[in-house]
């Protein structure tokens, strides 16, 4: 009975933060369950059917508030759905230490302009740069089938900065287009043995949950707010990637 508890407290928390930020979760599912005594390699196949939850679970409330672009999560998708699931064949093969520290580097760069962007685009809307969206999902894919976590941790501070989309909305369309990429590299996990299906039942109440209450909590709270929690959140990241 204690262990479910545990579970249900451990998937709120994480369905929480993604719902929140538009990110899968990843980067807190991986290492608890290898602290709980999973293998690395399950940690990050189960991490990933994870996150199809989690994401799916905060879409809905972003489709719902009209903050999710369909024609870029298209775009994105077109390019992520296949790197993923080379990313998740990858990860079997390579070592990743120098791939953390140019990930990590790439986390604080992009913390750095979340922290330092101007506001205006959050009121008065700017051009959203399609052309640029296929980088974006070719980024994310891989690193979600590689390192097991959240293609989201790119999304949002990319789609923000580098496509031109505001916050909101770049939160709820990385949830949506999450749930496709998450999909692909889980499928491929799976497919190779790495998906723990026991522990991704006993975590999935707490994540749908969570996952409701953090999108629902993402359009009550200002951008800015949004903004610069997220680039925290950037920073914790990378530090875990160079520790």
């Amino acid at each position: 009975m204690l262990q479910y508890l545990l579970d249900l407290i451990i998937g709120l928390g994480i369905g929480f933060i993604a719902g929140l930020l538009g990110v899968g979760g990843g980067f807190l599912i991986v290492p608890t369950l290898v602290l709980l005594g999973e293998p690395i390699h399950l940690a990050i196949g189960t991490s990933l059917a994870c996150i199809v939850l989690s994401s799916l679970s905060a879409s809905i409330t972003h489709i719902r508030r009209g903050a999710v672009l369909y024609r870029v999560v298209l775009l994105k998708e077109i390019f992520s759905v296949p790197f993923a699931v080379l990313g998740a064949y990858l990860s079997s093969l390579i070592a990743g230490e120098k791939l953390k520290l140019i990930f990590a580097l790439l986390l604080l760069y992009l913390a750095y302009k979340m922290a330092r962007r101007e506001g205006g685009i959050e009121e008065n809307g700017g051009e959203i740069h399609n052309s640029r969206v296929p980088i974006v999902g070719i980024l994310s894919g891989l690193v979600s089938g590689l390192l097991g976590i959240s293609g989201g941790v790119l999304n949002v501070p990319l789609f923000h900065t580098f496509v031109g989309m505001p916050m909101r909305y770049a939160v709820g369309t990385s949830s949506f287009a999450l749930f496709f990429t998450a999909l692909a590299g889980a499928i491929e996990h799976y497919q190779l043995g790495q998906v723990d299906v026991h522990t991704a039942v006993l975590l999935a109440p707490g994540l749908i949950i969570g996952g409701r209450l953090g999108a629902l909590t993402a359009h009550s709270v200002h951008p800015e707010t949004l903004r610069r929690a997220f680039a925290g959140v950037l920073i914790l990241v990378a530090l875990k990637m160079l520790l």
